[in-house]
């Protein structure tokens, strides 16, 4: 289930009160950038979890290691508040994520303050107390690769991969991206500035898998959602790919072994 969180209407200026505390704006050195949580002082990070934040037009967002949260931020100069009327998924997960998912939304909540270090951002309590650090989130693709978790199907909806198949993508240096579509092996150019991303003409293999049952559906559905991908953001180790409307074309997670 997921928590409701209260609309606010942007302007240039506006003012936001936190009991006694009042700050104002958000226009900030922040806005636009994307994190990956790298230290919890006094407290080891469970291993392989990815805690994020991204910071864009008042909002702070990402994955708390279990569930996405999403909430309200204000900041002026280097005074920083972030609401804790926000909003989160409802997911178990296994004890010790749960526990790292807690207390880093809890140093998120009660930081006053932020200050960018040898290009890391630290999390600052109203005393000065170091409460998290994080290292900024690479968005390059050049040289990563991805398996594919859920893709557009034309219709509207997003559907997981089927089971049984592996559809993956490779982004290399020098412009081109190739992989498996769960059938046959795929390779286009490809163009990344920023968060845009587009793909050429994509060539293929025409071999025909009869098994599992869906598999050519899948390669023709997943093909031509990657004909309308314009952007794309990485987000510790998951990547997604959006269509101009902003609609999901493919969500993907990043290969283990990199």
């Amino acid at each position: 289930m997921i928590g409701i969180i209260r609309l606010f209407t942007v302007a240039i200026v506006f003012s936001w009160t936190f009991g006694a505390c009042i700050t104002t704006g958000f226009a900030s050195d922040l806005d636009g950038t994307a994190w990956v949580l790298s230290s919890l002082p006094g407290r080891s990070l469970v291993v392989g979890s990815s805690v994020t934040v991204h910071f864009e037009g008042g909002r702070v967002q990402g994955s708390d290691g279990c569930n996405r949260y999403s909430a309200p931020y204000m900041i002026t100069g280097s005074a920083l508040q972030v609401s804790p009327a926000g909003a989160a998924t409802q997911m178990a997960c296994p004890q010790p994520l749960m526990e790292q998912a807690e207390v880093f939304m809890r140093a998120l909540t009660q930081a006053r303050a932020y200050r960018i270090l040898s290009g890391q951002l630290e999390l600052l309590a109203a005393d000065g107390t170091v409460l998290a650090i994080h290292a900024p989130q690479q968005q390059t693709l050049a040289g990563t690769s991805w398996y594919v978790t859920g893709y557009n199907n034309g219709r509207e909806a997003v559907v997981s991969v089927i089971a049984s198949t592996k559809v993956t993508m490779t982004f290399s240096t020098d412009g081109m991206v190739s992989g498996s579509a769960g059938c046959n092996r795929y390779s286009a150019t490809y163009t990344s500035e920023g968060p845009k991303l587009t793909f050429g003409a994509i060539a293929g293999a025409r071999l025909m898998c009869a098994q599992p049952e869906g598999v050519m559906q899948q390669e023709q559905q997943f093909l031509k959602a990657l004909e309308t991908v314009v952007s794309a953001r990485v987000e510790g180790d998951s990547l997604e790919l959006r269509t101009a409307p902003g609609q999901l074309a493919a969500t993907l997670t990043r290969e283990s072994n990199q």
